[in-house]
Order: C-alpha cells, then structure tokens, then sequence
C-alpha cells in the first residue's frame, strides 16, 4: 500500500491549507467470490488519522462501502512548520504510513 499526498510545502501562519491524500488499496468487502467459487477475505481500511506535529487533527472511520483507492481531502490551519502525518489502519491489524513536511513562514 502507498498514499500520494498532495499540500503545500510552504505556507503563512493562519493559512488554511488543503490536504489531500489518496490511497492505493484495493478494499475488499468480502462479498466477492474467487475464481474458485470461495468468499475473498474481507480486507478494508477501517480508519484513517491524520496528525500535525503530533497532535490529531482529522479522523476518519471506513466501512465496506467505501470504494477503492479512498480519496481524501480535508483542511488544517498552517500554525507552526513540521510534520503532517497520515495512519491508515487495516484490517488485518497493519498500519501503514506517510508524512510530508511543511514549513510555516
């Protein structure tokens, strides 16, 4: 699994940046049959976090109905430069991360 995150490197401080994230997974519902006739295991992102220097900034709660490839955007106040990171956790207990820098002039 990846995630491509889309914001801005830099900003002023009080700027209201926009986040996107869009993650690379196939999100299985565990609905679908198998070449062989059986239930694919369900495997599904069931939450997102993002944090802001460490402090929580937007969650996010996911269902089987989500599709594929879960897209999300979102804002944060730019207040202080350093790390954006994002968490997303599965069902199979992995947690996956990503983090991008931004520097608050």
């Amino acid at each position: 699994m990846a995630a491509k995150v889309k914001m801005p490197a830099t900003a002023k401080k009080g700027d209201i940046v926009e986040v996107k994230v869009l993650v690379d997974h196939a999100m299985e519902t565990g609905q679908r049959k198998g070449a062989d006739g059986a239930l694919i295991p369900r495997k599904i992102i069931n939450k997102f976090v993002c944090t802001y220097n460490g402090k929580q900034v937007m969650q996010a709660d996911y269902h089987p109905a989500i599709s594929a490839n879960p897209f999300m955007s979102f804002f944060l106040a730019a207040s202080e430069s350093g790390e954006v990171k994002f968490q997303w956790f599965d069902d199979d207990g992995s947690v996956q991360e990503a983090a991008q820098k931004i520097t608050v002039e």
